[in-house]
């Protein structure tokens, strides 16, 4: 080869490499967004209710401990300001104070009824702003639902699942080799979809054990966003086949530079698109898709045709929430912070659930038409729906998905249902609670062959 070739060659795999590093650096951003796990930092603000549990009944105080630490050390003459109040709504306190030795105690006052009351303090050190924060929670199991339910929401729901049923699966699955292993096949799969007036494709990663034999099946559902899908090989490597789906419509293992472009153009906030009207808002389509992974599981050789999971985080948990409530041959769910949850809690002075819509900030979407839309889809309405076996798990911290959005989801569960709470997580997970929730549902998936 001579030098001007092997010039071309170096400048070849020169920017061969640097796609392979900004793809790789991308995917750890996409996989520290998903799994939302915030980073520790130098100055550590930590609040705390005075209540092990974080717990009260409505009418009783709580008392937030604040600590500002630097190398688990009282950070000296620290300043901090400090605003109390129902979480997402205007503080009904707010204050400054010098800490002594680095720590404070101060009155977070009561509620009068069930809900969750936050303290949120921020200081500032070396130029740089540090917060933290607490959530306490009064008589949580008893909040009710702000949002209506529709007299024909099943109605609504069974016509378009009919009209889902109509539609050819067109399933099309490639074998993706360089993902398969010694005891797992990964294929690409397609699948053809509802969309009003026409029909879309609906892309994912199935996972499916290579030995012979009949296994259960476990749907994952996507979070909020637009990004690439691995599949979950771990649990198909203990005897469980998986399907991981994406929800717009495009392939699930291009470039994330796609994804990327994608998320900030065309699908930039699609969870608004058409919220005026009931038959075209863009979840009709992501909630029938689910249906339709269904259809395409049912539709394996490998799957025992009974033992059917489906379980996601935040959009993922509403979208567990919604398949389970909307499809019987799902048999257990485990469901992390649920998303689009009690929408309406803003308009009655309360905190709803993401994406926030009708807060105070939208008040464009603050429409009869896109109210009655919402009420369709909203996860309430689908939890009140769910007769099967379900974990769910959150924590009072979150800020994505206010805690006062999700317990009306819970608490209106007649199926058997378990809380976990672990309530200092915000919008994110311990590894074992993670771990958890897997196990629970490997175990109900696989008990009948046991």
């Amino acid at each position: 080869m001579n030098l001007a070739g092997l010039c071309i060659l170096t400048i070849k795999l020169n920017s061969m490499y640097r796609r392979m590093i900004i793809a790789g650096a991308v995917m750890v951003l996409i996989q520290a967004w998903v799994l939302a796990q915030p980073p520790e930092r130098l100055i550590k603000v930590r609040v705390s209710p005075d209540h092990k549990d974080w717990t009260y009944k409505p009418g009783e105080k709580v008392f937030y401990t604040i600590s500002v630490s630097r190398n688990e050390e009282p950070v000296a003459d620290c300043t901090i300001h400090y605003e109390v109040g129902p979480e997402k709504m205007t503080p009904v306190k707010k204050d400054s104070m010098k800490l002594v030795n680095g720590m404070a105690r101060i009155d977070g006052g009561s509620m009068t009824g069930p809900g969750f009351s936050r303290c949120v303090v921020t200081t500032w050190i070396d130029g740089k702003m540090y917060r933290g924060l607490a959530t306490a929670g009064f008589n949580p199991n008893d909040l009710q639902p702000a949002i209506t339910y529709p007299g024909d929401f099943m109605d609504f729901w069974n016509q378009a699942k009919s009209d889902l049923a109509k539609i050819p699966l067109d399933a099309r699955m490639t074998l993706l080799p360089e993902r398969c292993t010694e005891k797992t096949n990964v294929y690409h799969v397609n699948l053809q979809n509802y969309r009003e007036g026409g029909t879309v494709r609906l892309y994912g990663i199935l996972c499916v054990p290579k030995k012979e034999g009949k296994y259960p099946a476990l749907l994952r559902v996507p979070g909020a966003g637009v990004r690439p899908y691995n599949g979950d090989i771990n649990m198909a490597e203990r005897g469980i086949i998986t399907f991981e789906i994406g929800i717009h419509g495009i392939p699930v293992n291009m470039d994330p530079s796609v994804y990327q472009n994608l998320g900030a153009g065309p699908l930039s906030g699609y969870w608004v698109y058409n919220l005026d009207d009931r038959d075209r808002y863009y979840f009709k389509r992501v909630y029938l898709g689910c249906v339709r992974a269904n259809d395409f599981i049912f539709s394996l050789p490998q799957f025992d045709g009974r033992n059917l999971a489906v379980t996601g985080g935040s959009q993922g948990g509403a979208l567990s929430v919604v398949t389970a409530g909307l499809d019987p041959r799902v048999k257990y769910l485990g469901a992390y912070y649920p998303a689009l949850a009690d929408l309406t809690g803003y308009l009655q002075n309360r905190a709803g659930g993401w994406p926030h819509m009708f807060d105070k900030n939208n008040p464009g979407h603050h429409t009869e038409a896109k109210i009655r839309t919402a009420q369709y889809y909203d996860v309430v309405n689908f939890a009140r729906q769910i007769r099967v076996p379900g974990v769910y798990t959150w924590g009072y911290n979150d800020e994505t998905c206010p805690p006062t959005s999700m317990h009306p989801v819970y608490n209106v569960i007649s199926g058997p249902k378990e809380l976990w709470l672990y309530q200092e997580t915000g919008h994110w997970t311990y590894p074992e609670q993670t771990e958890k929730v897997n196990q629970w549902l490997f175990t109900q998936l696989t008990k009948s062959n046991q």
